[in-house]
């Protein structure tokens, strides 16, 4: 049967095909969240994703880590509005292969978090499939009305920040699949760990209402999602590829192969928190990131023209071959 929109891609489908479907608080599908009034002058924060056998993660991971996988990348997304999370709803999809022992591990993963992160289960469903296994949470928040931090809130001149080290889960993919070789071992470990194992920024997300402008977490890649950042708000970036942050376990990998520096502007699963604030901002990002315990680095400027520009120390364009992940 032939593709029922060729050409067209991740966003083109969902803006053709299931915007018109959408309730308000959808946010026109143009954000990663869902608001809908609560009690108590709250607002509930809804968020799903899925994650799947040999596409998201290793047949042979550690259920205990595919179980904190599954929720740590919904969390992240509560993250970037500035989300208190509080429950989430649990879908499986499960081949025979996924016995007994499978699911100890998996929900013994799900009992770790739930105590780490304050949430619990709310419900869900489950299938018998031939495989391979597709796990899907919807992930719930609570925040005041009107404070969430959403993508097109960013206006000309602001200050782009983002959180922790960039390109480490897309280096430690290479690791795991053999591509990058001829690191330590402390190196390799820490990359896999931060590939296993997002690390929801929902402390600093909470910290940044009323600072941050604009907000999404980096899960398609750095260019991808402030691509995605500057079409919600109408505008264009300049990021500064001397300005991005790299772990030490990134560092030496990048001196070993220059070419995995792609890997930071383009790879996705960083799960850190990209956003804007105003120049004038810049010592309340600071005392946000101290108290959440999380480095943050300023990275380039929004401005008036469109699109998402790297330049390098001279100010001369950086091209960009791998702009970030796409499903379609």
């Amino acid at each position: 049967m032939a593709d029922a929109a060729p050409g067209l891609g991740e966003f083109g489908r969902i803006a053709r095909f299931f915007a018109p479907l959408a309730l308000p608080g959808a946010l026109d599908l143009k954000d990663d969240v869902a608001l809908i009034d609560g009690p108590d002058g709250d607002q509930y924060v809804l968020t799903t994703d899925t994650i799947v056998e040999s596409i998201d993660y290793f047949p042979d991971d550690p259920p205990f880590q595919v179980a904190q996988k599954l929720l740590r990348v919904n969390l992240s997304d509560l993250a970037a509005k500035g989300a208190r999370p509080f429950g989430y709803l649990l879908n499986t999809s499960l081949p025979s292969e996924c016995g007994e022992d499978w699911l100890t591990a998996f929900t013994a993963g799900l009992a770790a978090d739930q105590k780490e992160f304050g949430i619990g289960l709310l419900g869900g469903d489950s299938t018998k499939i031939p495989g391979p296994t597709s796990l899907t949470v919807m992930a719930m928040g609570r925040i005041a009305r009107c404070k969430a931090v959403l993508r097109r809130g960013a206006s000309n001149d602001e200050i782009i920040y983002v959180s922790g080290s960039l390109g480490d889960s897309a280096l430690g993919l290479q690791v795991r699949l053999g591509a990058l070789q001829g690191l330590s071992a402390t190196a390799s470990a820490y990359l896999i760990d931060r590939y296993r194992l997002p690390q929801p920024r929902l402390g600093l997300g909470q910290q940044l209402v009323s600072v941050a402008r604009a907000m999404i977490d980096i899960s398609d890649g750095l260019i991808a999602d402030l691509g995605h950042l500057c079409a919600a708000s109408g505008l264009g970036a300049v990021i500064a590829a001397e300005k991005l942050p790299l772990s030490q376990a990134a560092s030496e990998a990048i001196s070993a192969n220059p070419i995995f520096k792609k890997a930071v502007i383009g790879g996705g699963d960083d799960y850190e928190l990209l956003f804007t604030a105003p120049a004038d901002a810049s010592e309340r990002v600071a005392e946000a990131a101290r108290a959440a315990k999380v480095t943050v680095t300023a990275i380039g400027r929004m401005q008036s023209d469109g699109g998402v520009r790297l330049i390098d120390a001279h100010g001369s364009p950086v091209k960009v071959d791998l702009a970030g992940y796409t499903h379609f």
